[in-house]
């Protein structure tokens, strides 16, 4: 799951970057409503949370834009104004949801995964298959069969790469900027540690294998023969 932040104050930005990537997140950052723009139109996001004092754009003009051009990724509106007029007038430029800061983080990840259920509930399926192999999208939880796999969520994001790209190569490269959001360092072996420990959970509920090393090129989440 993906999340574009565009917030300008360094330190919010930065409570709020580590506290959903340790959630298991994905996120790019924006300091400005230009570039935040930008990237919210040229990427795809689950969320966007948008705050509305921004420099270069202000972010009720950023989601007015988004939304002319037919982006309907989910906004989640932050804010430190607090008054109903404000709240209606974030909701009515194309704001989803609108919270004001200062906040509790549990009820941040708790908004933000409501959006992500309304947007599954319309584009996506519900729960991702690959073989007896389930992922629950609304409840973050993998089964086999009808036994629990017991994953951390960097582990549950990993899989759900995967098996969304059921059938198909993903390279390290890809399994890097995805998972971890960082550029790919050829030196080092996360990947393949994370591959290793998410197989040995698997294992411990089935004997199939659901990750297949494709040398020289990277993994695939099928079911062979």
């Amino acid at each position: 799951m993906k999340i574009l932040l565009i917030e300008d104050d360094p330190k919010t930005a930065d409570f709020i970057v580590k506290g959903l990537k340790q959630e298991g997140f994905n996120l790019d950052h924006a300091d400005e409503g230009e570039s935040g723009l930008f990237l919210a139109c040229s990427e795809k996001y689950d969320v966007v949370i948008v705050d509305i004092m921004l420099p270069m754009m202000d972010g009720l003009t950023l989601i007015r834009k988004m939304r002319e051009n037919r982006i309907d990724t989910p906004v989640l509106v932050l804010s430190a104004r607090n008054s109903v007029p404000d709240k209606v007038k974030g909701l009515q430029t194309g704001g989803d949801d609108y919270m004001v800061k200062p906040f509790a983080f549990s009820e941040l990840v708790a908004r933000i995964r409501t959006l992500m259920r309304r947007q599954i509930k319309s584009k996506d399926p519900i729960i991702l298959e690959v073989g007896e192999l389930k992922l629950d999208l609304h409840r973050r939880k993998v089964f086999i069969g009808k036994q629990e796999v017991q994953l951390q969520p960097r582990e549950v994001l990993m899989l759900e790469f995967l098996m969304r790209n059921q059938g198909r190569v993903v390279s390290k490269t890809m399994i890097m900027e995805h998972v971890w959001d960082f550029n790919f360092d050829p030196q080092t072996n996360v990947v393949e540690a994370k591959i290793s420990k998410l197989r040995s959970k698997l294992a411990e509920v089935s004997r199939t294998n659901f990750i297949h090393t494709v040398k020289g090129l990277g993994y695939v989440c099928e079911i062979k023969d």
